[in-house]
């Protein structure tokens, strides 16, 4: 069988399987063959060198970080959330390596690949990447924000890049930002009462991702109906461990539903109960004798009683009502 020079000098020489992909369907299929090095064109302006790196799974942790500026937040990424990776990954493998680049120390920094990289951290198993030399920070927020394709973003994290054009002021109001981000002023709405949610609160959740907008629309209400006291206790509450872990279902959307429920009680217990009106007394016999009357109750209320008088109308009461 005939074997191509590339691959002989590979076999002989350790020379590198190197490819150049010019379309997204290109370097992704010389990511699914692993090829050794790949030559990307990034944001169109620069052509740049991609090394495929294999770090080892104890490593991974110490040897690896994700961008700064990546828009997927970390504290999200659990066994439930990566659900439909880590089954493939924890049978075959990472199919697919990260995109990052070097750090000092030798260290990389991932901008394409947070969840797998997750997902290889709780499989234990060893995590690929192609990494690069001398990408700036431009570049590496473009190729951060276009790995966020593959899976879409929460409300959450959808709504604090929205907020942070907003307070950068790339644009004037949220009607302008649907324009901008092509998408209805509601879900907007939504997004941005979801990056207004403090973190612990979505972290009671199974996978953020699965949130809707019904469901981020009444925990706004329900956390900011509390006074700041009772913010600061509900917060307390939620540091004690993560509440999806305590529910006794299976199924992310089932665990959601009880954690919602199981959310709503806590709220109503911090707040404060009403008290209930009591009926109005009224006057049968000046500073002896008062009665309120409720539906079919009726509450007597007398004063200056001496043995004879009470022990006859104890005696009244019981005829009338045995």
């Amino acid at each position: 069988m005939a074997i191509k020079t590339s691959e002989l000098n590979a076999r002989l020489f350790g020379k590198a399987d190197k490819r150049r992909a010019t379309t997204a369907q290109e370097a992704q299929k010389a990511a699914s063959e692993k090829a050794a090095v790949i030559e990307l064109s990034v944001a169109g302006e620069a052509t740049v060198e991609f090394e495929l790196v294999r770090v080892a799974s104890a490593d991974v942790v110490s040897r690896t970080s994700v961008f700064a500026e990546n828009a997927r937040e970390q504290s999200f990424l659990n066994e439930l959330a990566l659900s439909d990776i880590l089954v493939t990954l924890k049978d075959r493998g990472q199919q697919y390596p990260a995109v990052g680049r070097w750090l000092e120390g030798n260290k990389i920094e991932v901008l394409d690949g947070s969840r797998r990289r997750m997902s290889c951290i709780l499989a234990n198993q060893d995590f690929l990447v192609y990494v690069a030399k001398g990408i700036n920070s431009k570049h590496a927020k473009f190729l951060s924000d276009v790995a966020n394709a593959h899976k879409p973003l929460s409300l959450f994290e959808r709504g604090k890049e929205m907020q942070t054009m907003l307070d950068r002021g790339d644009v004037l109001d949220q009607k302008e930002l649907a324009k901008v981000c092509q998408c209805s002023e509601a879900l907007v709405s939504g997004a941005l009462k979801a990056a207004a949610l403090p973190l612990p609160l979505l972290q009671a959740y199974p996978s953020v991702g699965e949130l809707g907008r019904p469901t981020i629309v009444k925990l706004h209400r329900l956390f900011f109906s509390l006074t700041d006291e009772e913010q600061a206790a509900f917060l307390a509450k939620l540091d004690e461990s993560p509440v999806w872990q305590t529910v006794d279902a299976t199924g992310v959307s089932r665990i959601t539903r009880e954690v919602t429920l199981i959310l709503d009680q806590w709220c109503d217990a911090l707040k404060p109960k009403a008290a209930k009106p009591e009926a109005p007394s009224t006057e049968l016999v000046k500073g002896r004798a008062t009665y309120r009357r409720k539906g079919d109750s009726l509450a007597i209320n007398l004063k200056k009683m001496n043995e004879e008088d009470a022990a006859a109308i104890l005696e009244f009461i019981q005829s009338r009502l045995a």
